[in-house]
């Protein structure tokens, strides 16, 4: 089978079929993140937001009669590329990493295997895609699955058009204007739109304000996301989005799911299910690199949005020290850069202000106090490379 590789990421979006890489061996070192439950609607519309996540996308798999193995959810196509044995047809899942093909630069090193770039139909001669013309899923699993029967926000945002029009009534927390992030775009249906989500999914609830006997929650106020509501109206789908129209009275106030209880004692509400701190996720260049180009620039992904505004002077960039004592330097000379975070793909760049010095390593080092969106502090991070003599 095709073997799985990373990549960082770039963005944009035009409508086309997905490609799911269907990929064997162990799973990737992202693989350990929390996937993202999603729908095929969504990746087409918001492929800058779904960059380099890993995400969970359920649909039919089906033949058709050129032997190619098709997704096909809400009227959309999916194509899944797989080398070993067919799967089963009928409704599967399917996880592994998005890829906006066309917003990546082609010289990724996920995209420089030969076998990858043919299954992703790139070449030499061909012009680069368009960003949001060829989109992928670097499928780390395919497995049959049951289709829904009950309505929970996680189901209604893998298959919405199983739910839409109808009524239903669902239990999650409140997180406001989309405070934590987990949502690409907002519905705009009201003045009180917000987000509702349960463990690792999340859709809108519009129509109503989050307001109700024993609450008066505020749109912008994080304090208030540890509240739970139970929320009843009719679902919607949209420009890739997923909402529930309240229904009037439709929002009231809920307790946490229970624990269950231990032989003897009372239930026990578990913790409020909350997100992981970011990370970061790939580099170029790769850590240990070694003959690195003196006019190299570091690109870095990060699994979460980050805060913007904790980046600056939080980053370190310095030459080996042992190195400099090798060499009988007092000190290594500094280096000066510039940074530049996307926050559309999660990447940071460090600029250098002139070409780096022949033959030494250098240190990236992400220092405490950078934020993701929801305050969560990034996990310590280092890269080390080594430079060539070009």
């Amino acid at each position: 089978m095709l073997p799985r590789v990373q990549r960082p990421v770039r963005c944009g979006w035009l409508p086309i079929a997905v490609v799911a890489l269907a990929l064997s061996g162990a799973p990737p070192a992202s693989a350990a993140l929390a996937w993202h439950p999603t729908n095929v609607a969504a990746l087409q519309a918001y492929p800058e937001f779904f960059q380099g996540r890993q995400v969970l996308v359920q649909a039919l798999l089906s033949t058709d009669d050129s032997g190619r193995l098709l997704l096909k959810s809400d009227g959309s196509e999916i194509q899944v590329l797989d080398e070993g044995p067919p799967p089963p047809e009928g409704p599967v899942e399917v996880r592994g990493e998005f890829w906006n093909v066309g917003g990546m630069r082609p010289d990724d090193p996920r995209l420089q295997r030969a076998d990858v770039q043919k299954a992703l139909g790139l070449t030499p001669t061909a012009p680069w895609p368009k960003s949001g013309s060829l989109l992928a899923i670097n499928a780390s699993s395919i497995n049959p699955v049951s289709p829904p029967t009950t309505a929970t926000i996680r189901t209604i945002v893998l298959a919405p058009g199983r739910w839409v029009d109808q009524q239903v009534t669902v239990t999650g927390q409140f997180s406001g204007r989309n405070l934590l992030g987990e949502l690409p775009d907002a519905p705009g249906r009201s003045r009180w739109d917000f987000v509702l989500r349960a463990n690792d999914s999340a859709l809108w609830v519009t129509g109503q304000q989050p307001k109700g006997k024993g609450f008066d929650l505020g749109l912008d106020a994080r304090m208030d996301t540890a509240q739970w509501l139970q929320v009843t109206g009719t679902v919607q789908q949209g420009r890739g989005l997923v909402w529930i129209e309240a229904s009037k009275d439709g929002i009231v106030a809920a307790k946490p799911p229970s624990a269950q209880p231990a032989p003897g004692g009372p239930a026990a509400a578990p913790p409020a299910p909350s997100f992981p701190a970011p990370e970061a996720i790939f580099s170029v260049p790769t850590a240990g690199q070694t003959d690195v180009p003196l006019s190299t620039t570091v690109r870095i992904q990060f699994s979460r949005d980050l805060d913007p505004k904790t980046i600056e002077g939080h980053v370190k960039v310095a030459y080996s020290q042992e190195q400099s004592r090798q060499r009988g330097e007092p000190q290594p000379p500094t280096i000066g850069f510039s940074l530049h975070y996307f926050p559309d793909r999660r990447e940071l760049q460090v600029l250098f202000a002139q070409p780096l010095d022949r033959f030494r390593t250098v240190q990236v080092e992400l220092l405490p106090g950078i934020l993701g969106t929801d305050h969560q502090p990034l996990k310590p991070w280092t890269l080390t490379f080594t430079l060539g003599g070009t």
